[in-house]
Order: C-alpha cells, then structure tokens, then sequence
C-alpha cells in the first residue's frame, strides 16, 4: 500500500460504469501498473483485489464500492471501485458525493447501457468532472465511433478524443494518440507493464490528422483565447492545450475518451496521465455550502490551517460489533485521539483509531489531512453524518438514499436467535441506507426491505456466511404506496374537559394530488389565527407531517401529495399538546378520505437483450405480465434485440428464470425502479 501523501498531489477518483463493463478489471490493471499490486487478479477468477468479500468472489460481480490507492507520475490517487447493478445504486451515489472526478467505463460493443446511463446522471448531479475509458476494443463488434455519438446523443456529454484505437488485420494492436501525435503498443510478454512510444503508422496519418483537428475544435469551443490562436493557425504549445484540457474538464465542459481493452493489459496507462492531467485536486475545487445547525448558509474551503470538517460516506461493520467509518476530510486535519463533534447528535467522539484502506485490508495512520478518504474507528454515526470541530459546527449535505421497492419476512431458525438476528439487521441497515427494517405489528413478523431480489438475496447470505444465522425466508412482497386522486378537504374538533377547563381546537386540513414523481409537501394557509404562536404551529405542521406516514387505504406511506393546514382555531390559554394533534389528524384523515385515496405499486424499467427469434415470446410475455414494450432497437452486435420496456414489480418476481427459459438461456436482462404509479388491476 502506498504512502500517506507528502506535499503530493491529491486526486480522488470513481469508475463508474454498467455492470460487466470491466470496471473492476480496469482497476486492477491500475493497481498492478502502479505497483500496490504484484499480480493480476481476474474477476472471473474470483481473486479480483477489490472485489474482497466472499459473495463478489462468488458471483463475480462488484456489490459494496471498495477504497484503495496508488501513486502515479507522483501523484496520490485514492480510487473507489463502484458496483455496476442496479440493486446497489446507493454505493454509488454515496461515493459520487465525496469524489472529485470519475471515470466512466464503456463497452466498445454494448456502448451506453442503461445503469452507465444511470450512474452518469448521478455524476452529473454531484458535478463531478468525468473521463471516458471506451473498453473492450478487442472484442468481435466493438465500435469507437458509435459510442461517440451515444455519448453525444444520450449523455449529452461532449467527448474529446486523447487517444483513438488503431487496428491492424481486424486485431487491436495499439492506440493512436491525437493529442501528442504518436503511437502506442503494449507488447504481450510485458503484461502490459510496458508501453512503447513510436511514429504513427503511416495508413493511419490521415486520421490522426483529422482526429487532432478535431480535438483543436472542440477544444476551442471553449477556450476564447485557444479560438483565437486556432483560426490565426498559429502553433500551439502542447502545456497550453493540456491547460486547456483541464479547465473545461473540471468546469464539466467536455469529458476526455480514452480507448483500450482492460483485460488484454492495453491503453491504461494514457487514462492514468488522464486522471493526473485533468482531473481536480481537492484545492481546485470551490468552497463547498454547509450550514450551522441554526439553518445559517457557511462555506467550508478546503483548506490545511481550518477547522476540520468531513463526510461519513460508508459504515462497515467490523467483528467483536465494531464499527468502521469511511470519511472524506473537506478541510482541516485530523489526528488520532482528538474530539469531533457531530452536529445531527450535538455529541462528541474521540477518533480512536485512523487507517488508510486498500479494499479488504487496513494500514493504520497517525494524521489524516483534507482531500483524504480514511478509515475512522470510534465515531457514533450513520452514514451521511458530518465530522466537525466542536468550535465551529457545521452540517454538510446528507447522502440521499432510495427507498426500498421489495420485502420479504425473515424468521429465525430457533426462538433463541430472535434478538440476534435483529441486532444484525439492525447493524446491517447501519452499513446500507437502502435497506430497512419494521416488525408488522399484525402478524408480528421481522420483515426486511431492499432494492431488488439480488439486493435481499447478498444480504440473507451475509447473514449465514458472517453472523452464522439462517433464518427462514418468506416470498417477495412489494411496498406500495398511497395516494390520492382528487382534492379534498377535511375538519377536526377536540372540544372536551381536561383537568379542570374546557380544550377545545378546530383544525381544517386540504389535501391535493401531486404530479407523479413530486413527493410529499405540506403548507399553511392560516385564514383563522394567522398570528398562532410558532410553537402550536410547528406542532400541528409536526402532526401533518406524520400523517403522510400511513395512508387511509392499507397503512403505506403516502406519495405524490400535498397536505395544507387551512385553519387552526384555539380555545385560550390552549397549553396542551393533545387537542391540536387530535384535530388535526382527524382533518388530514377526512381530506384524505374525502380525496379518493388509491394504491401505487412499484414500476420497474426493464432492459432485455434477447435473440431475434425469441423477440415475439418475450413481448408476449411481458404483455401477460401487464408490462408495456417502449422500444425495440438492434443490439450493436448483430442478430440480437433489444427491448425497453416498464412492468409492475408484482409481476416479476422470478423473471430471471422465465427469460433463460424463454431465451434458452441466450437472454440477459436488467432492471431498475422507475417510478410508483396507480395500481391499475384488482389486488
């Protein structure tokens, strides 16, 4: 494991990509080239570095992001290798929120698929400055140029061309790049260690004429002054472009494409001058908004000589119930033994040990400084927490986590593992925000909530593999949701004795629908009591509030509504909390009532790539299933389709078996939450 840095330069990276693109491969490659690494561990191996854990190894597939890294060209890189399913889009999300830069992995043949298509809105979210690395270039269909206009057409990004495959015979034997006007090889005896410089081959000088003029123009665009030099023909220095290059990449103007295949050990290392040459440091990037737990707008800058402020991202549990948390320092340093504070609690935390992490293992550190990823032992906090100095507390943007789509109810093997499986879970939901858990008050079954089949699935194994406990597992069920279709207004009335003196409070409540995808919202239109006291009318905002918790039909949570306390009358000397809550529950539940109230279901986006002859089984299928066909396109590599389409999550459970039946096991597909919307069948 490399050094802590010392007066080096920081970048802090993410690959990000679909699943199979070859993320974890390229990582790999990294490692290996940058000598953390001595040996090439494959995924289809299961002896990949970054995919530690015992269920990635299994199924050769990334499920929790890993943190490592690596110096380059003296630069200290901490990279975070993300997981390319669907089921665990919060580890991506919550390790875009502390990166500076990512690099986006495409296969040459598939092109933009749809998590890649996912997981680059995130990027864009965040404002995260990306780099391409078009992947696969070996293979039999792969096509530069098209996912070049996928780029363009889907992601709306502007690519800019460094380095461009060169093919000899129809074999990939190298990349041209366009930016320095040379050639380079990797010879296969070197795995790849090696990268050999020579002249560009002469069949392929026009193109890398035309590619470099190419480059210059779309560099121009933006850049006035590299403009003006480019139409007077002038010469322009190779440091000037690379400048150039680096502002309109952090300023999130263009996106730098690099070509290669990861696996045959070829085009890595011009990515890796990439990440160094223009991607951010911690220092480059603007003063990050904050707030202090009044609710007042502060700026925290990244900065040495400040107070320490940082995010907790990642919790791990540890054994013996330790716990590890993963934390990116804004600014300010941060030693062992000092006191933290963390503003959601108002407690303080002495940071009891600090590690730098390299995947599955831990090197331990005496001083973590701003623009680091650290391990921290000893904090009491959930992930989205901020780290601060106790003099100056401060709260930085929570991570946002979606809410689970899928249940099933899990029952312990003997009576006597009862409180140890929900102590578990309870310390797995820790370490995964998108995974809840609730005791069914009627049946009084333990039932846990995820993402997906896969997500509930990696986590029911955890629990035999890790904590030694097998419960029993009952079938999916979906989480719905409640709404409404129509406005409706609602009265409440508390007016009784109590202790003594007559309470009275009268509360009207209006209640609307939403467009689909809004949420909830709650308002005040006082036209009775406009001037109530503001704590009576935080109490009765607080009880708005928790009735979109249970809708009027079934008990789930309500979406897609707005909740408006019209009036609140008082009798005087109100001073008890009762009556105004009474009141106005009862107001929100007969505006509720009054507004139709239906449920919603989960809808999934499904993306199916199947051989042609099977097109016409499928789509009837997914008619059966109430699904609905969106698209029907040609799979870039010839004699497959490919079929875009939603479907009720209610009726896909077990999908992944019908399609290898339908397909003989040629079909592959994937899906993810769109949105809730109106159950439109008889439940």
């Amino acid at each position: 494991m490399p050094s802590p840095p010392k007066n080096r330069p920081v970048r802090n990276i993410g690959v990000i990509a679909h699943i199979d693109a070859g993320k974890t491969t390229l990582t790999e490659r990294i490692l290996f080239y940058t000598g953390v690494t001595h040996k090439l561990g494959e995924v289809h191996d299961g002896e990949a570095t970054m995919d530690y854990l015992p269920e990635e190894q299994e199924r050769g597939i990334t499920i929790m992001s890993a943190v490592t890294s690596c110096v380059w060209r003296e630069a200290f890189i901490n990279i975070i290798d993300t997981p390319g399913h669907v089921d665990f889009t919060i580890e991506v999300e919550r390790s875009l929120r502390v990166l500076d830069g990512a690099v986006g992995v495409f296969c040459a043949v598939g092109g933009v698929q749809p998590q890649s298509e996912t997981v680059w809105r995130q990027a864009d979210r965040h404002k995260v400055p990306k780099l391409v690395f078009v992947n696969k270039i070996d293979r039999v269909g792969a096509n530069f140029d098209r996912v070049l206009d996928q780029l363009r057409t889907r992601l709306g990004a502007t690519p800019l061309v460094i380095t461009r495959p060169f093919r000899e015979e129809e074999s990939f034997t190298g990349v041209i790049d366009l930016l320095e006007k040379r050639f380079l090889t990797w010879p296969d005896d070197r795995l790849g260690a090696e990268m050999v410089v020579g002249p560009i081959p002469p069949e392929a000088r026009e193109m890398a004429d035309a590619g470099h003029r190419q480059l210059l123009e779309t560099l121009a665009e933006t850049d006035d002054a590299l403009l003006e030099a480019y139409l007077s023909d002038e010469e322009i220095p190779l440091e000037t472009l690379k400048q150039a290059i680096r502002k309109a990449t952090v300023n999130s103007l263009i996106s730098p494409v690099y070509a290669g295949a990861a696996l045959r050990n070829k085009g890595v290392q011009p990515l890796l001058d990439g990440v160094v040459d223009y991607l951010p440091a911690p220092a480059d990037l603007p003063p990050l908004e904050a707030q202090t737990p009044q609710g007042a707008p502060v700026l925290v800058e990244p900065k040495l000589n400040a107070p320490v402020v940082g995010l907790v991202f990642k919790i791990q549990m540890m054994d013996q119930g330790r716990k590890l948390s993963f934390l990116r320092l804004y600014s300010g340093s941060l030693e062992e033994g000092e006191d933290v504070l963390n503003p959601r609690t108002n407690q303080k935390d002495k940071i009891s040990r600090l590690f730098r992490i390299n995947a599955g293992k831990r090197e331990r550190v005496a001083k973590a400084v701003f623009g680091d990823l650290v391990g921290v032992m000893g904090l009491r906090s959930i992930t989205g927490d901020t780290v601060c100095a106790p003099t100056r507390p401060v709260l930085l943007e929570r991570i946002q986590a979606a809410d689970p789509v899928i249940s099933v109810a899990v029952e312990p093997e003997t009576a006597a593992d009862q409180g140890r499986l929900l102590e578990t879970l309870t310390k797995m939901t820790e370490e995964d925000p998108t995974f809840k858990i609730k005791i069914d008050e009627d049946t009084g079954q333990t039932v846990i909530s995820g993402m997906g089949e896969l997500h509930l699935e990696v986590l029911v194994h955890r629990l035999s593999r890790e904590f030694g406990l097998t419960p029993r597992v009952g079938k999916p069920q979906v989480v719905y949701r409640e709404t409404i279709t129509r406005a409706g207004q609602g009265e409440g009335l508390f007016d009784r004795e109590v202790g003594g003196s007559n309470q009275m409070a009268k509360a009207v409540v209006a209640a609307a629908p939403l467009a689909r995808g809004q949420g909830v919202a709650l308002a005040s239109q006082l036209k009775v009591s406009p001037n109530l006291p503001e704590k009576q009318l935080n109490l009765a905002q607080e009880t708005l509030k928790g009735c979109l918790v249970s809708g009027p039909i079934l008990g789930y949570p309500l979406l897609d509504v707005s909740l408006t306390l019209v009036s609140l009358e008082l009798s005087e000397n109100m001073t008890l909390e009762p009556p105004i809550r009474v009141a106005v529950a009862q107001a929100a539940r007969a505006a509720l009532n009054e507004g139709a109230a239906t449920l919603m279901e989960p809808i999934m986006r499904l993306e199916i790539t199947s051989p042609d002859e099977f097109t016409g089984e499928i789509i009837g299928d997914l008619s059966a299933r109430l699904g609905r066909v969106e698209d029907l396109a040609s799979h870039p590599s010839g004699g497959f389709r490919v079929i875009s389409a939603v479907a009720p999550l209610a009726e896909l459970f077990g999908y992944s078996t019908a399609i290898r039946s339908q397909t003989q096991g040629r079909g592959s597909f994937l899906m993810r939450f769109e949105r809730f919307d109106a159950v439109e069948r008889k439940k």
